[in-house]
């Protein structure tokens, strides 16, 4: 006789059979699941459970809309019934549960009757069994129908009410199955050739005496257990709406990910911990057997999802980190304790007298004092037990006080692999220290497979989120709020759009852009901005800019770093740098105004950095990518002596003097100069030189000169009398000056000289910025058109000095040296790029 292929479980929870679309899901689940014997254990649809009990509810208080909530399941069912359905196959189920619609309004009937006339189905607690019950009986019987019809699957497609089968007695513990019964019952359900599919209704079960019962929350899990038990299955899928087993509440920390696998374990601690994995009560068959257990999506069936087993493979020393909160601490303490046996002995009976359930257990080695977690709503009771039991030692002083602290919460770190692992719990002291979070207890088992910690309730989800930081997250994870997506803030973030992906696989660098705020509105993220299609969610944001907002966004105590990039020329934007730094928020930014604003304001912006531990970095301030700044501090800072600093420092000055030849008008070159995007929208930015004057204090200040601005001689190229017009005004009556600018290049041309816009640095501080005539064999006068120069004569430098050259303006260039410096930041803090 030819052996049946083995069975595999498949179980289905509400979410996955909500409605008609989600039915055609589970069906095209099962009917790529690879050839063999299937069990599909179905949950009732979501939300009927819930509505199952509430009819009970309202049936107790004689509430008339028993009728109405009824017509509205039937309503729900039908519906989806005739969407998925032939027409006699409907028919057949409408017919089918409007026969339980009448017993189920008789046996609700039942709960208002006087206690004499008490229907014969026995006590409410067994009514509201049989009732909430339903619910499984109809999702399964319209899926069987609905598999049969498709018969897209080798083989019959049968239900079986598992109620025929599953055999369970209430105990202190739960449902205790009996298994002799049960296994019993399926050998005469389901013939052992049987070579098809199982539809089977998850949830509900009988006693010995044959009453319609519940296995409880969670039950249709449960059942999938069961029958994978029973059936001797090769494994059991349990299909939800999630991806798998996560290492922590999305909802509480959003960069929780799924974990690979786990062992049993590892699934039992984390469920009793309070994580959403899968009930203890569940895995115990699955255990015992040693049966595989599956958490998968029915809504992404693609994902791989997460593997419960005895020997997992996954190579993470940590699971999973989960929480209990509404938690009290209860500490007793006493000189009377130590070395006295039978204290833990007497705490721990009292408090089991009284029913209350302790969490977790905190001693240290010297016995002063005991502490333990329990439920908070025990809190109250649990404190007058513990002192009536301990009421002698209080009243001597060998016990010196009985403490309860309410509002508290445990946290849960969990993993086999942390056993044997070094370093696992300074991880996680480290991130609760570096939050400001408080341990009040600590508890941990010799099998090292949990470390669990008590802190305050309102310091939990921080808790949380700290300690899966610093477990889960790369230490080189950069928070990054961008300010200003214009011209140069655009191009950055197409930069790291583009990058980003490479350098988290290549150097575990996780640049995470959570922020983007323009002058009008900004656009906040979780975890992470998408950045291909930034643009279009930066358009459809509605919610307006707000400075206070955005930084506290951006700043997380449970990322290792943030980092703000002012890409704006804002004054009002720099005023905030000091107060940032203070808060230890790294700055990198394009933006002059801090650097060279007001002397008293550059030395606040230093002292805050070193109060603040952060870092600083304005490389393009002064030379867009060119490596200006850094160039000059590492000649300052390894001991050089600078005598002189000069060059060309704007790129849109030196492409004006570099085209203009006398053959155009000044004016002409300056229009097409703007209309190539060459200059600031305003002309007069550059034309100024105050542009180039800031650029100097900058430097200036790097050699530790107190500079300030308006020690600067300047040669402004704006004629006077156009100073105050409108852009378009300026640009009108421009031309009418371009005799002056052409005398003064006529006279250059005549002693063979070239003009310059130059600036001009001393070591005694003297900061000169205007045209200047240059032989036509300067450095200076042979660069590309929009090349920045610069020249330093120093000690070491002083007969060839060392001179840096390249782009000085344009967008791209700026902001490849603003990412240069965020790269150099990331350096900084420890990446290895």
């Amino acid at each position: 006789m030819v052996q049946p292929d083995p069975w595999v479980v498949h179980k289905f929870g509400g979410s996955s059979v909500a409605d008609a679309d989600c039915f055609r899901k589970v069906a095209a689940i099962l009917e790529a699941a690879p050839a063999g014997r299937l069990a599909v254990v179905l949950s009732a649809c979501r939300g009927v459970t819930d509505a199952l009990l509430r009819l009970v509810a309202l049936a107790e208080r004689h509430d008339e809309r028993v009728a109405a909530e009824i017509a509205q399941l039937r309503e729900r069912h039908v519906g989806i019934a005739e969407e998925l359905l032939s027409a006699t196959a409907a028919q057949r189920y409408r017919a089918a549960f409007d026969s339980d619609c009448r017993d189920l309004k008789e046996v609700l009937r039942s709960l208002q009757l006087p206690r004499s006339l008490e229907h014969p189905r026995g006590s409410g607690r067994d009514v509201s069994d049989l009732v909430s019950g339903y619910g499984e009986v109809w999702s399964t019987r319209l899926f069987q129908r609905f598999l049969a019809e498709r018969a897209r699957r080798p083989g019959p497609a049968a239900w079986l009410d598992a109620r025929r089968v599953v055999v369970v007695e209430w105990g202190p513990l739960g449902p205790g199955v009996q298994w002799a019964e049960s296994r019993a019952n399926l050998d005469a359900q389901v013939p052992a050739q049987f070579d098809g599919t199982l539809v089977i209704t998850g949830f509900i079960a009988v006693d010995r005496r044959g009453v319609p019962t519940t296995l409880g929350r969670n039950g249709s899990d449960f059942s999938a257990s069961i029958f994978g038990a029973l059936l001797g299955a090769t494994e059991i899928v349990i299909w939800t709406d999630v991806d798998g087993v996560l290492s922590a509440d999305p909802r509480r920390v959003p960069d929780a990910t799924v974990i690979d696998s786990l062992s049993y374990n590892e699934a039992m601690e984390l469920a009793y911990f309070g994580a959403k994995v899968i009930h203890p009560q569940t895995i115990a068959p699955a255990v015992k057997g040693r049966i595989p257990i599956w958490i998968r999506n029915t809504f992404a069936p693609e994902k791989a999802g997460t593997l419960i087993c005895a020997e997992p493979a996954s190579r993470l020393p940590v699971k999973g980190i989960t929480s209990i909160e509404r938690v009290a601490l209860v500490n007793l303490e006493g000189t009377g304790m130590i070395g006295v046996p039978g204290t833990a002995h007497r705490l721990f009976g009292a408090l089991r007298e009284e029913g209350i359930s302790v969490i977790l257990i905190s001693q240290g080695s010297s016995e002063h004092s005991i502490c333990c977690a329990i439920p908070q709503e025990q809190a109250e009771r649990a404190a007058a037990v513990v002192r009536r039991a301990f009421e002698r030692e209080l009243a001597e002083g060998q016990i010196q006080s009985v403490d309860v602290d309410a509002d508290q919460a445990i946290l849960a770190v969990v993993g086999d692999g942390m056993a044997g692992t070094p370093g696992i719990a300074a991880k996680v002291f480290t991130a609760l220290g570096d939050s400001g979070v408080n341990v009040r207890a600590i508890a941990q088992g010799a099998s090292e497979r949990n470390i669990s910690v008590v802190v305050e309730g309102r310091g939990a989800m921080r808790a949380l989120r700290a300690v899966h930081a610093g477990l889960y997250l790369s230490p080189h994870t950069l928070s990054i709020g961008v300010i200003g997506p214009g011209t140069v803030g655009c191009v950055l973030l197409d930069q790291l759009a583009a990058q980003s992906e490479r350098l988290r696989q290549q150097f575990r660098l996780d640049l995470r852009v959570r922020g983007i705020m323009g002058s009008r509105r900004m656009l906040l993220a979780d975890t992470n901005i998408p950045m291909q299609d930034w643009r279009l969610q930066y358009r459809q944001s509605t919610r307006a800019a707000d400075m206070e907002r955005f930084v506290e966004h951006v700043r997380l105590d449970y990322l290792p770093h943030t980092v703000l990039v002012d890409c704006t020329a804002s004054p009002a934007i720099a005023a905030h740098y000091a107060d940032w730094l203070a808060a230890g928020i790294h700055i990198v930014t394009p933006n002059k105004k801090a650097n060279s604003g007001d002397y008293a304001y550059y030395q606040r912006l230093q002292s805050a950095r070193r109060s603040g531990a952060s870092h600083y970095l304005y490389e393009a301030t002064v030379g867009a990518g060119l490596p200006i700044v850094q160039t000059l501090r590492d000649l300052v800072q390894t001991g050089d002596e600078i005598s002189a600093i000069e060059g060309i420092f704007s790129g849109t000055l030196a492409y004006l003097f570099n085209i203009y030849d006398g053959r155009r008008g000044f004016a002409e070159i300056v229009r097409e100069a703007r209309a190539r995007g060459f200059t600031e929208p305003d002309p007069r930015d550059d034309l100024s030189g105050q542009d180039v004057a800031r650029k100097l204090i900058i430097l200036g200040r790097e050699m530790g000169l107190p500079l300030e601005l308006n020690a600067v001689k300047i040669e402004n190229l704006v004629p006077a009398e156009l100073a105050g017009h409108s852009i378009e005004e300026f640009m009108a009556r421009l031309p009418s000056h371009d005799a002056t600018m052409a005398r003064r290049l006529s006279a250059a041309q005549a002693r063979g000289k070239v003009l310059r816009y130059i600036g001009r640095l001393s070591a005694a501080g003297e900061a000169t910025v205007g045209l200047a005539e240059l032989d036509a064999r300067h450095p200076f006068a042979n660069i590309a058109l929009t090349d920045n120069v610069v020249r330093f004569a120093t000690r070491r430098y002083r007969d060839n000095p060392l001179i840096v050259q390249g782009p000085g303006a344009g967008p791209e260039v700026t902001a490849g040296g603003v990412f240069a410096d965020l790269l150099r930041l990331a350096a900084y803090l420890g990446a290895r790029l």
